[in-house]
């Protein structure tokens, strides 16, 4: 058995990047590192990227105890999860997500940074709660939701921490399909495959193009966080 908390797999011309810490998939440091490795395997692979986790949970958000501890490793811990986010948005392959569970907090924006999202029919979750636990929703995060939710949803997810569901996710634009949980690895994997179609070059650049924008907002966004966490954890 791995020691790692996010594997790779390269299997029929896909990167498969799955993350099992036994528990929720906190966005640990970590978890974080072996997640970029992974990323790293893939972008010299030049494959399409399947995101994925263990049953249950693509990830409740982001290690509560390094929050709790403060400190500068939760500075670090946040910055790294929205650099992580950013890196998905820009990865130069298709990434798609294979969301097996509930996606919380962080694991929200993770799943909102990926190209094509599939979920699952069960009783999941995806939701930014951070208002729910007192927390003001951060600027970096609210352009991730921006770019993906529809209008009305983005405004219930970031002032009302609503809990979408498989039902009705797809229409509020928070997943592109849901599937059993029995079809979720083959689909994501039939359609992982059908990327290798594109022009890899104009894939890329058509991204840069789209997301530019957005990828400006989330990282001005992300200065003024950081200047709020450190008052905040640093003090």
């Amino acid at each position: 058995m791995s020691d790692s908390l996010a594997t790779y797999e390269l299997r029929d011309g896909v990167g498969i990047i799955t993350m099992d810490d036994g528990k929720a998939n906190a966005i640990s440091m970590a978890m974080q590192n072996d997640i970029n490795a992974a990323l790293d395997k893939a972008e010299a692979d030049k494959v399409p990227v399947i995101f994925t986790g263990r049953p249950g949970f693509l990830s409740a958000g982001f290690d509560l105890k390094t929050i709790a501890a403060g400190g500068q490793p939760t500075v670090d811990m946040l910055n790294g999860g929205l650099e992580l986010a950013i890196r998905l948005l820009s990865f130069p392959t298709p990434v798609i997500a294979a969301c097996p569970g509930h996606a919380i907090a962080m694991g929200i924006f993770l799943l909102q940074s990926c190209d094509y999202r599939i979920g699952v029919n069960g009783k999941f979750r995806y939701t930014a709660n951070e208002v729910a636990i007192g927390m003001a929703m951060p600027f970096s995060t609210i352009e991730i939701l921006k770019q993906r939710l529809t209008p009305t949803a983005v405004s219930r997810a970031i002032l009302l921490a609503e809990v979408f569901t498989p039902e009705n996710a797809a229409q509020n634009g928070v997943i592109d399909v849901i599937v059993d949980e029995t079809e979720l690895m083959n689909t994501a994997m039939a359609f992982a495959q059908s990327t290798s179609g594109l022009n890899a070059m104009a894939h890329a650049v058509s991204k840069k193009r789209l997301r530019e924008p957005v990828l400006e907002a989330i990282r001005a966004g992300l200065v003024k966080d950081d200047e709020a966490w450190r008052k905040q954890f640093l003090a």
